[in-house]
C-alpha cells in the first residue's frame, strides 16, 4: 500500500497570476501531498509572487522561476530533478483537484500510472468547485492500442482524447526506463511520455471516479498551437514507431494516429501558405504535394461545415451541465 504524503503535484505555469494560488490551494489541501513543485515558466504577470501567496507554511511549497519560457515539458522535466516524491502528479495552472482525489486514487499497488476522470468547467462562467456525482470505479487497464485510439479526434465530436487524463505516476517507473517528456514538444508532450511508458510494459489503469477539475478557455494552448507543433507531434510517432518488437496492433493505431496528426499539419501548412503568399501559392504547393490533397481539401471542406454549424448554433443558448472525459455510471447508494 502507498503511504500518506507520497505526492508531488508539480504546476508548469506560464501568466496564470489569476488561476495559479486555487492550483496551489486544492494540492496542499491533501494529506497525501507531500511536495508541491511551481515552475514559473518565463511569466510577465507575477506568477510566482500570486504562487507564494498561496502557501499554506506547511513547508510543501516550492516556487522555481524560469528567465526565458521553455514550454511545459521542460519546465515539468525541471520540477522532476528539484524533487523527490515517490508519485508524481501534473496539475495544470488553470485547474485544481476535486477533494480528496489521491485517498480515492492511490490506494492500492496494481499500477505504474494511475488516471481518473476528468470534469470540465466553461471557463467563460463561474470555475468555483462543482459537486460532483459518487461514479462506480469500474477499474481497467489500458494497453498502449487502447490509448492510441483513443487519442485520435473525430471530427464533430467533443474533444475526449484519453491522452488528457492526468495520471499519477511512479517516479521508481519513470527513472528505470530513462522516461522524461520530450521537450522539444509544445504539444502532445503527455499523449508522448505516456505513449513511450506503455511501450515499455507501464500498467496504466483507469477508474472512473472524478478527481480533476479541468477549466476549458478559447486561448488555451491546446486550441493556439503552431503548424510546427504538429510536425514535431507526428514525427514523435515516428520515433516510438521505430521501437523494435510493438505489438502489431499498437503499431497499426500508432501509425493510424501519425497519418491524423500529419494531415493536420498538412493543411495547417497549406493555410499558412495562403495567408503568407496568397492563394495561388497554396495552390501551387498543394499540386506539388499530391499526398498532402486529401488531408488539404477534406480539411477545408469540414473547418467550411463547423464554421456554418457554428453559426446556426450561436443564438442558441444551452443550459450549462457538467462534462467527463469518461463516461461513468453513478455508484450504488
Amino acid at each position: 500500500m502507498t503511504s500518506p504524503a507520497s505526492v508531488c503535484v508539480i504546476i508548469a505555469a506560464k501568466n496564470a497570476s489569476g488561476t495559479i494560488a486555487r492550483a496551489i490551494r486544492s494540492g496542499l489541501r491533501e494529506g497525501r501531498v507531500a511536495e508541491v513543485v511551481v515552475i514559473d515558466d518565463g511569466s510577465t504577470d507575477g506568477t510566482a509572487e500570486a504562487a507564494r501567496a498561496a502557501d499554506d507554511g506547511s513547508g510543501r511549497l516550492r516556487v522555481l522561476s524560469l528567465e526565458a519560457n521553455r514550454g511545459p515539458a521542460f519546465a515539468r522535466n525541471h520540477a522532476i530533478a528539484h524533487s523527490s516524491a515517490p508519485l508524481i502528479a501534473i496539475l495544470d495552472a488553470d485547474d485544481f483537484f476535486l477533494a480528496g482525489r489521491f485517498d480515492r486514487l492511490i490506494g492500492e499497488d496494481d499500477w505504474d500510472f494511475v488516471a481518473d476522470n476528468i470534469v470540465f468547467i466553461d471557463g467563460r462562467g463561474s470555475v468555483a468547485e462543482p459537486a460532483v456525482p459518487e461514479f462506480e470505479s469500474a477499474p481497467l487497464l489500458l494497453d498502449l492500442h487502447g490509448f492510441i485510439e483513443g487519442n485520435i479526434s473525430r471530427r464533430g465530436a467533443s474533444r475526449g482524447e484519453i491522452g488528457f487524463l492526468k495520471p499519477v505516476m511512479r517516479r521508481s517507473f519513470l527513472d528505470s526506463h530513462g522516461l522524461r517528456y520530450k521537450e522539444e514538444l509544445r504539444l502532445g508532450e503527455d499523449y508522448d511520455l505516456y505513449a513511450r511508458a506503455l511501450v515499455n510494459g507501464a500498467r496504466y489503469k483507469i477508474v472512473h471516479g472524478c478527481g480533476y477539475g479541468a477549466v476549458i478557455r478559447p486561448d488555451s494552448l491546446s486550441g493556439r498551437h503552431r503548424t510546427l507543433d504538429l510536425k514535431r507531434l507526428y514525427e514523435a510517432d515516428r520515433a516510438i514507431l521505430a521501437t523494435p518488437g510493438l505489438p502489431k496492433e499498437g503499431a497499426a493505431a500508432l501509425r493510424r494516429h501519425e497519418r491524423h496528426v500529419r494531415g493536420r499539419y498538412e493543411l495547417r501548412h497549406f493555410l499558412d501558405i495562403k495567408a503568407e503568399a496568397g492563394i495561388w501559392r497554396a495552390g501551387l504547393y498543394a499540386l506539388a504535394n499530391p499526398s498532402a490533397m486529401p488531408a488539404i481539401a477534406g480539411g477545408v471542406a469540414a473547418d467550411k461545415l463547423a464554421a456554418f454549424k457554428a453559426r446556426r448554433k450561436a443564438d442558441i443558448v444551452e443550459p450549462a451541465t457538467l462534462r467527463y472525459l469518461l463516461p461513468a455510471t453513478p455508484a450504488q447508494k
